[in-house]
């Protein structure tokens, strides 16, 4: 069986405690990974100081080369896990039988990490506001030798977001999720064959303790988890928290008898990479028509139907979990029986919201119409295509929203748009139709990690 080693700066390490991966669809066991624990992780983040020397021997210029031509490796060559070769249809099956994602989406987030590496310029200069690269040692101080990275199950393309950290000449300590260690591994030895030195990447599959040893003892850190996992962190200065999006399409007054323009829209923020990124949409918010459009708006969703795992066209992801499905709907479920609220795709669908096909448990997507702004299920975010709609009046549009990570407006009001900027609840604001899961390299999609890794500083010179 394949077994996947701790990668100590470059190093491979088999450990005595191991993680079975296993396919979710027929249980059979996939893969064997090694993981380490807290004191060998202290151990090696000792050395961060050294690793980083590593990475300063390149120009950034070099460095954002090395992306470029990892690109083009990461997509097409044979590159090393453990004791074998990985082929990029290897790298893709695995993907689906660990996570339930379907092969059409893995290799859709195979092309979006592969875009990142090879856009690497354009990411930098959108992260540094387009900062002459050569000045970045005068001008800003960097404030670690290190940037852990707690990365998730749900969706590769989220690796894209640290790929930057080896440019900025920073090294990475990434804890890899416990079902999905495929893209972290297969990015390194794409940038190592590139020509990025080994030791700028580090990889600890590890355990809750291992996972905090990180936390606290990398300089920075970004932690991607869902909401009770990342909570415990809120108010850490030096960790990046990436948990739901609570993303959102707001429609303004001039716009909402319009919807029906802009449906495709909708589906498409709700429904792209199976509902299972921040920059989902989980909400629909309009100042009028409301009703009416989410109708309109459940109908569409709910001809979205579950397809096999190679099948081309799948859309919707499987649970690895199938009790979770269920205690997801059940969850929904409940929040409906307090009254204030109802699920309008269960008119256009047979049968419940649960289904199975082909050993894989799905959930459907589902659209919750709410009488008010704080009923639970307005504030949900789950993993699969879900969005409720809700009607505010226009003037109280942007405090209602709360916190929104991608809020796409559409609408010409002048006064909206503004209300919008301004509004300390939205980090992302696209004004037009523009789906929220559409982003630009030129942007931060979460945050800003330059701004992590390092802090401007006045420089003064002087004739002596």
């Amino acid at each position: 069986m394949l077994h996947i080693p701790v990668l100590r700066a470059g190093i491979p390490y088999k450990s005595l405690n191991t993680l079975t991966i296993t396919d979710f669809r027929t249980g059979q066991p996939m893969a064997e990974m090694s993981l380490a624990n807290p004191g060998l992780i202290g151990r090696d983040m000792m050395h961060a100081r050294d690793h980083q020397e590593e990475l300063e021997r390149y120009t950034i210029d070099e460095l954002i080369a090395v992306c470029e031509n990892a690109a083009d490796i990461f997509l097409n060559d044979h590159l090393p896990l453990g004791d074998t070769m990985q082929g990029p249809d290897d790298y893709l099956d695995s993907i689906t039988a660990s996570t339930g994602t379907p092969k059409s989406s893995a290799r859709r987030n195979m092309d979006k990490i592969a875009a990142a590496m090879q856009q690497s310029r354009t990411v930098l200069d959108g992260l540094t506001r387009g900062l002459r690269l050569d000045e970045l040692s005068q001008m800003f101080r960097r404030e670690t030798a290190s940037l852990g990275a707690i990365l998730p199950n749900n969706s590769p393309g989220v690796h894209s977001l640290w790929i930057p950290s080896i440019p900025l000449r920073t090294p990475l300590i990434l804890k890899p999720g416990s079902r999905e260690p495929w893209s972290p591994y297969r990015i390194a030895a794409a940038l190592t064959k590139a020509g990025m030195p080994p030791e700028g990447i580090s990889i600890y599959p590890t355990d809750p303790n291992g996972t905090r040893e990180i936390l606290m003892r990398a300089g920075k850190s970004m932690f991607f988890g869902d909401k009770s996992t990342v909570e415990a962190w809120k108010g850490e200065d030096k960790i990046q928290l990436h948990g739901p999006g609570w993303s959102k399409v707001l429609l303004g007054s001039d716009m909402s008898s319009r919807y029906a323009d802009y449906l495709d829209l909708m589906v498409t923020s709700i429904a792209a990479n199976g509902g299972r990124s921040c920059i989902n949409a989980s909400g629909v918010w309009t100042s009028a028509d409301g009703r009416e459009m989410a109708e309109a708006l459940a109908e569409r969703l709910a001809a979205i139907p579950a397809r096999g795992m190679e099948d081309p066209e799948a859309i919707l992801s499987a649970f690895t979990n199938p009790k979770l499905a269920h205690m997801v709907s059940r969850q929904i479920d409940s929040y409906l029986a307090q009254g204030g609220a109802e699920d309008l795709t269960a008119k256009y669908r047979e049968g419940d919201r649960v289904v199975e096909l082909e050993g894989c448990t799905f959930l459907l997507p589902t659209l919750i119409w709410c009488d008010e702004p704080d009923h639970p299920l307005a504030r949900a975010e789950y993993l699969f295509p879900y969005a409720s709609v809700v009607q505010v009046p226009q003037d109280r549009m942007a405090q209602a929203i709360d916190l929104t990570l991608v809020a796409t407006l559409l609408s010409r009001d002048e006064q909206l748009i503004r209300d919008l900027q301004d509004s300390t609840f939205v980090d992302r604001l696209n004004v037009g139709p523009i789906p929220t899961v559409k982003i630009r390299w030129d942007q931060p999609h979460e945050g800003n990690l330059f701004e992590l890794l390092y802090k401007q500083r006045a420089v003064q010179f002087a004739a002596f």
